[in-house]
């Protein structure tokens, strides 16, 4: 995949988690600038996805620890390095650890 290519997936994928977290009725505030989205809890904890864009990955931090996603051009979707567990359904985990509720951002 060509820097160009990776850019315009993970800015895609950056703004349909924003729609997913808007969606999911659950109380995250998020701010995004400079290929950062930064989830906000009301416990005050975070979780940072970031763009990586010589490895051509997108970085998420959370509480859990640090993961690493690759794009999946067959199945056209994010997965995560070594089990292969999709992204959107990895942050919902994430954020539902964080949230301390169940947090469905879907796919």
């Amino acid at each position: 995949m060509n820097e160009s290519d990776f850019d315009q997936l993970a800015e895609d994928t950056m703004t349909a988690i924003e729609e997913a977290i808007d969606d999911c009725g659950v109380d995250i505030d998020y701010d995004s600038g400079g290929g950062i989205l930064t989830l906000e809890f009301a416990n005050r904890s975070q979780i940072i996805i970031n763009r990586q864009t010589p490895l051509s990955q997108i970085w998420v931090a959370a509480r859990s620890g640090g993961y690493h996603f690759d794009y999946d051009a067959q199945d056209q979707c994010w997965r995560l390095q070594g089990d292969g567990e999709e992204l959107f359904s990895c942050l919902g985990r994430y954020c539902s650890e964080q949230a301390g509720e169940t947090v469905n951002l879907g796919a």
